[in-house]
């Protein structure tokens, strides 16, 4: 009995240490927040400030001169160059998913496709597939890490992120070398190709280092949000077969449906350009499943916003899918409707900001283009050469965090089609079939 009272004092001992350190904490964290309030708010503003802001300001601006580089590696006529790569990448993965005797998960997959087509066409990187696919098991473990808290301990999230990032620039390093030595053979000019010689137009020679780096941001860039997004496309196809349906409709009225067939369907910016139904549903999946919830901007002038003062310096945060649920120009905000964006109705036409699903200003997503023109591409792709089931009982539910995505990836399985776009079976079921 002595020693149970013993161990009951000093957990009620240990639980008020606890809150007693948790109290001088939040007292030392407010005083603190106070201090940096009163050292850059504006003087001559009488406003107060919002409740719960913190207001530190985010650190470092991307450099002028990459922003000009940036613009021209997502051009028109980059894109143009980048196009038949992109197609040829989609169709090769399409006819991996219809081959797979069992259903797949497609967000997973949507992951390995995006980061496939940041290094085989937006880098221009030829890894063969086995070390590609180690690569890609490297990146999701740096990419799962990137946020941990930065604490360097063995095992943990931190300290596995910078093992990971270690061995990916190994690996990006010796691609970057070997692509260097090897400038033979090459029918357009990739993403690396213009960093580096709009590096060397500005005078500036970049290091290994550098270019490792910028291989790096351009596949971050490329894969999450555009992964996030293939899936939330192949969902909503699933779901309202009516949308799919028309879509053919429009492809094959254009000539642009094929069945497959490498020599068939070359497609061109000008010809994705007139697929007018196309353009909505993907305008609609980035209305409803934007990939991010928001956006971050530095303030550069002190203002007012609902009677608050908004202090020069200061972050704020900007909440893309609030804005398209509370936009007043969309009617029925839940329902999947892409002939909002129809000529007809047009419901976007009115306002800036109703729709951001890349930010808006001019801090809007630098790779918006090409994230559009990559779920264009798969979109035709999907219609002209494949049939889909959910392989599961009902839809998954979405999550948020990190980044939009289905909670069981999202379980389909694939089946090729043939020139009448009747459905190919697998040899199996095939053979079930003719049998009854």
């Amino acid at each position: 009995m002595l020693f149970e009272g013993l161990e009951l004092v000093s957990a009620l001992a240990t639980l008020a240490a606890c809150l007693v350190s948790v109290t001088l904490l939040l007292a030392v964290s407010h005083q603190l927040w106070q201090l940096r309030w009163a050292a850059t708010r504006d003087k001559s503003c009488k406003l107060p400030i919002p409740k719960g802001s913190m207001g530190f300001p985010l650190i470092g601006e991307t450099g002028h001169w990459l922003l000009q580089v940036y613009s021209k590696i997502f051009s028109h006529e980059a894109l143009e160059s980048y196009l038949p790569k992109i197609q040829l990448v989609i169709q090769d993965t399409l006819r991996a998913w219809s081959s797979h005797p069992e259903a797949i998960n497609v967000y997973q997959e949507a992951q390995k496709l995006t980061f496939r087509m940041a290094i085989r066409v937006l880098l221009g990187f030829s890894i063969p597939e086995e070390e590609l696919g180690h690569l890609f098991e490297v990146y999701q473990k740096f990419v799962e890490n990137v946020f941990s808290l930065p604490v360097d301990l063995p095992f943990s999230g931190y300290r596995r992120g910078i093992q990971a990032r270690q061995t990916l620039q190994k690996g990006l390093e010796k691609a970057i070398r070997e692509k260097l030595q090897c400038t033979q053979g090459k029918d357009y000019s990739d993403a690396l190709d213009i960093l580096i010689q709009s590096s060397k137009e500005h005078g500036k020679e970049m290091t290994m280092q550098e270019l490792k780096d910028g291989t790096l941001e351009l596949i971050f860039a490329a894969y999450a949000t555009t992964a996030s997004a293939s899936t939330s496309l192949i969902m909503q196809l699933l779901k309202h077969p009516a949308v799919l349906e028309k879509l053919r409709e429009e492809l094959r009225a254009q000539g642009v449906l094929h069945s497959g067939c490498p020599c068939e369907g070359a497609l061109h910016l000008d010809t994705l350009s007139g697929l007018h139904y196309l353009d909505c549903v993907i305008k609609e999946v980035m209305r409803l499943f934007t990939p991010v919830s928001g956006g971050y901007r530095t303030v550069l002038q002190t203002f007012e916003l609902d009677g608050f003062q908004i202090p020069k310096g200061w972050s704020v945060m900007y909440s893309i899918r609030d804005t398209h649920d509370t936009a007043p120009v969309f009617k029925d905000v839940n329902v999947f409707d892409p002939d909002r964006f129809s000529q007809a109705r047009s419901e976007d036409k009115d306002g800036r900001f109703h729709y951001l699903p890349f930010g808006g200003g001019v801090r809007t997503c630098l790779g918006k283009h090409l994230a559009k023109l990559f779920l264009k591409v798969l979109a035709v792709e999907l219609a002209s050469t494949s049939r889909f089931e959910l392989a599961t009982r009902t839809f998954p539910r979405i999550t948020l965090v990190p980044i939009l995505h289905p909670v069981d990836g999202l379980s389909v399985k694939f089946f090729g089609l043939d020139s009448n776009q009747n459905k190919i079976l697998p040899e199996t079921e095939a053979m079930l079939s003719a049998t009854v």
